[in-house]
């Protein structure tokens, strides 16, 4: 025989509370987009993160919006930033600052030479670092150009070779 439970109004609602979890995060650190800057020293920061549905068991993209003080006024539209919390409100929105800006939009740079790109295109020229080919007065164009040549020569040379032993 099953057995009744006889509950209270705030017994159930403090059950309810009890058995669904619910997501806080006050974290310390927060990565974002820049999506704002026209008002004065803030920026407005778009945070997107993972949250799990419980019921599909699938992750979904969560935004928020958080209002950053930048005193320098250094951040631009599309920037990805770096926001640390404050310990006390600036004002009624503003509870971050921006710490650092970690990758300035527009400005993409190739991560194996350093140099700046556009789309596939270098904006500043392929030059040697001056203490590696100094000695040997090439440079890095030149170089590469050696061994694109000496690589054909070499794929070019073993098909012959393969062509002229087989009957």
């Amino acid at each position: 025989m099953p057995m009744r439970f006889e509950l209270s109004n705030k017994e159930f609602v403090s059950l309810s509370r009890m058995s669904v979890k619910q997501a806080s995060v006050h974290a310390k650190w927060i990565i974002g987009r820049v999506i704002g800057t026209k008002m004065q020293k803030t920026a407005k920061v778009r945070v997107t993160r993972l949250v799990l549905d419980p019921y599909l068991l699938k992750y979904y993209n969560k935004r928020k919006t958080y209002f950053a003080h930048d005193a320098l006024q250094q951040c631009t539209v599309g920037d990805i930033v770096l926001l640390k919390a404050l310990a006390e409100r600036r004002s009624r929105h503003v509870k971050h600052e921006l710490a650092e800006i970690v990758h300035k939009v527009g400005n993409v740079v190739d991560p194996l030479t350093g140099k700046r790109v556009a789309g596939s295109e270098f904006l500043e020229p392929l030059t040697d670092p001056p203490h590696s080919l100094e000695q040997e007065g090439t440079t890095l164009t030149e170089k590469l150009k050696e061994l694109n040549i000496s690589a054909a020569a070499s794929s070019g040379a073993t098909l012959v070779k393969s062509s002229t032993t087989a009957p």
